[in-house]
């Protein structure tokens, strides 16, 4: 089985990840709805669901690297991203979002080719929380940073 290129720095990671959600949100657009309540595209919802499970694993990477980590060095499994979590302030609520994530687009959306729409949004709603939340915090590291050095 082949690995997913890791991204070299936050900056590739963060936008990798903005990347990957919008293909992934893209999919759904030209995905048709079924009875207003599943997706009539098992294929496309799989597909869709792995690029957005992917887009969130970006998100941690860009703060695992920033808080100095070798690409070699990123998470390889669902265990090792959660110990991440565990190390970040108010990480409860990511952790739960991440656990959404996991179960319905990774779990449920990927490999069982679910098609719930409730359920399938939850999961990018999820998702969309998670990688905003990497962003601003990269964000906002950077602005930081760039009033110390004009200091």
């Amino acid at each position: 089985m082949e690995k997913r290129e890791r991204p070299k720095t936050p900056e590739e990671a963060i936008r990798e990840a903005k990347r990957y959600f919008k293909n992934a949100k893209d999919i759904f657009k030209e995905t048709p709805i079924e009875y207003g309540i599943r997706y009539a595209d098992s294929k496309r919802v799989s597909e869709a669901c792995a690029i957005g499970y992917l887009a969130v694993l970006l998100a941690i990477d860009a703060y695992i690297l920033k808080k100095g980590k070798k690409p070699e060095e990123l998470p390889t499994d669902y265990r090792e991203y959660m110990q991440w979590l565990n190390k970040i302030p108010h990480n409860g609520k990511l952790k739960a979002h991440f656990n959404t994530v996991y179960e319905s687009l990774h779990i449920l959306g990927y490999y069982r080719g679910g098609t719930s729409v409730d359920i399938i949004k939850a999961g990018f709603k999820a998702a969309k929380i998670i990688i905003d939340t990497f962003d601003k915090l990269f964000n906002e590291k950077e602005k930081e940073y760039g009033k110390k050095r004009k200091t």
